[in-house]
């Protein structure tokens, strides 16, 4: 994939500790304005990871809006090494995505991660960590509560309310089918706000989770020849 070389390099086999600090170093670094790739929008990304019998694998699936038409897909597998601890997922599922994202031909204008962006204890949740990473922009979508206040949006579709955090607005918490479980969307890189509940919602038509997500869930799943 021809994306902007990283601004950010570290080591991933870290103990807590060290994969703590660098969190806090790279909070500071997150975007939370949207660029040019967003005013722009055509291809949507969303990513996924997979976990069977000791390894990894991710997956990739990029979609040409309005009409979610297949642009590309990519998987990588490895065997995991870092544990599984809150608020650290980037360390364990980081290096697998990475690779996977690396295969594509060509970047996507936005990249959809089931995960958190800065509705994170350190404001630095997978998705900010691999927007970092890859210089592009980023959106955290999750399907539950890791960190922040709030309360729950009007059960109608497009419905939502703000996570906050003391005073600071860290994410929403966007209803994107009509009495269904919300899912909780924030910043991860490049982005506003706003713009990450706008495409959110645009990239879901019949089911809770963005098309993008969804097509790489399964593809992760998908049995190998």
């Amino acid at each position: 994939m021809s994306a902007s070389v990283s601004i950010i390099s570290h080591p991933w086999n870290l103990s807590r500790e060290e994969a703590i600090k660098v969190q806090q170093h790279l909070s500071s670094r997150v975007i939370r304005t949207s660029d040019n790739r967003i005013k722009d929008l055509t291809i949507v990304a969303g990513i996924d990871t997979h976990y069977h019998n000791g390894l990894a694998t991710a997956a990739v699936v990029s979609m040409r809006l309005p009409d979610f038409s297949p642009v590309a897909q990519a998987t990588a597998e490895r065997r995991v090494t870092f544990p599984y601890l809150t608020g650290l997922l980037a360390f364990r599922e980081g290096p697998v995505m990475l690779e996977a994202i690396r295969k594509l031909a060509s970047p996507p204008d936005v990249l959809i991660f089931d995960g958190q962006g800065i509705a994170h204890p350190r404001r630095v949740g997978l998705a900010c960590h691999m927007g970092l990473w890859l210089d592009l922009p980023s959106i955290g979508c999750a399907k539950t509560w890791l960190y922040g206040r709030y309360r729950e949006p009007h059960p109608a579709k497009g419905s939502y309310c703000y996570l906050r955090d003391g005073e600071d607005i860290i994410g929403a918490v966007v209803r994107t089918r009509t009495e269904v479980n919300p899912l909780f969307v924030s910043v991860g890189h490049r982005i506003n706000l706003e713009d990450c509940i706008r495409i959110v919602l645009k990239c879901c038509r019949r089911y809770r989770l963005p098309e993008p997500i969804r097509s790489a869930h399964a593809l992760a799943r998908a049995p190998v020849d």
